[in-house]
C-alpha cells in the first residue's frame, strides 16, 4: 500500500468514511533527519529547510472523480488518480531492473480537505495484473478484498512530486510530517519490484483498501480521466 516519508510508509486499521469532492494537486516530499521546529519551536517545512531539496509548484493536472476518504483522527484527504504507467526509473535513480521488466506507477492527487493540518498519509495502493509480475516476485504479490482476483499489490513506495497552484510544503512538527490546511499535492507510486514489460498503462489501477480508510477494508478504485 501506499508508504509515508520520502519513500515512506503508513498503515493502519480502523474506521473510515468515504465521500465525494472537489479536488487540486501537487509537491516533491522530503522528511529531514531532525523532527525539531526552527528556533521559535514553530513547525518547520519539510523539504525545504537544510537539506536543499525544493519542492516543485506545478499547475492542476487533468484528474479522475474525486474520491473523500476519513480515518477515525478526524483527518480528511480528497483523492483523484491522474495517470498510470511502466518506467525504468518512475522515482528517479534507483537500480534498473533486469532486461524485460520494469517498473509500474501511477500519480495521484493528494488533498487536505480539511480547515487543520493532517498528517502526511498515502491512503491509495497501486494493483497490477498478476499475469504481469515475473514469477520470481508473484509471491510478493497481495491480492485484496473487493479487487478482483487477477490482481495484487507489489511492495511499492509513495513519494510526493509536486505542490498545486502554490500550495504551502508539508511541515515537520515534533518529528511528524504534516499537509497544511487546503495543501493539494501530486503523489506518485511505484512499485519496489519489477513488472513484464508488456505490462500498460491500461493494466495498472488504484484503489483505497486499508481498514484506516474504508470502513469494511474492501478495494475502492479511483478512475482515471
Amino acid at each position: 500500500m501506499g508508504r509515508l516519508g520520502l519513500a515512506g510508509a503508513v498503515t493502519g486499521a480502523v474506521t473510515g468514511a468515504v465521500g465525494i469532492a472537489a479536488v487540486a494537486a501537487g509537491i516533491v516530499l522530503l522528511r529531514p533527519d531532525s523532527g525539531s521546529g526552527g528556533p521559535s519551536g514553530e513547525p518547520s517545512l519539510a523539504g525545504e529547510g537544510g537539506s536543499g531539496v525544493r519542492i516543485a509548484a506545478v499547475p492542476a493536472p487533468e484528474a479522475g472523480p474525486p474520491l473523500n476518504v476519513t480515518t477515525p483522527e478526524g483527518y480528511g484527504y480528497s483523492l483523484a488518480a491522474i495517470r498510470a504507467g511502466t518506467d525504468r526509473q518512475p522515482l528517479g535513480a534507483t537500480q534498473a531492473p533486469p532486461s524485460g521488466t520494469t517498473y509500474a506507477y501511477a500519480d495521484y492527487v493528494l488533498t487536505n480537505n480539511g480547515r487543520r493540518p493532517v498528517l502526511l498519509d498515502f491512503p491509495v495502493d497501486l494493483f497490477m495484473p498478476k499475469a504481469g509480475i515475473p514469477a520470481s516476485a508473484r509471491e510478493r504479490c497481495m491480492p485484496q478484498a473487493g479487487i478482483p482476483d487477477d490482481m495484487c499489490t507489489l511492495p511499492n513506495h509513495s513519494k510526493v512530486t509536486g505542490r498545486i497552484n502554490g500550495a504551502k510544503p508539508p511541515v515537520e512538527d515534533e518529528g511528524t510530517t504534516m499537509v497544511p490546511a487546503g495543501a493539494s499535492y501530486v503523489v506518485r507510486i511505484a512499485s519496489d519490484l519489477p513488472v513484464e514489460d508488456g505490462v500498460s498503462s491500461g493494466d495498472l489501477r488504484l484503489y483505497v483498501w486499508s481498514a484506516r480508510f474504508t470502513s469494511d477494508r474492501k478495494g475502492i478504485g479511483l478512475a482515471f480521466p
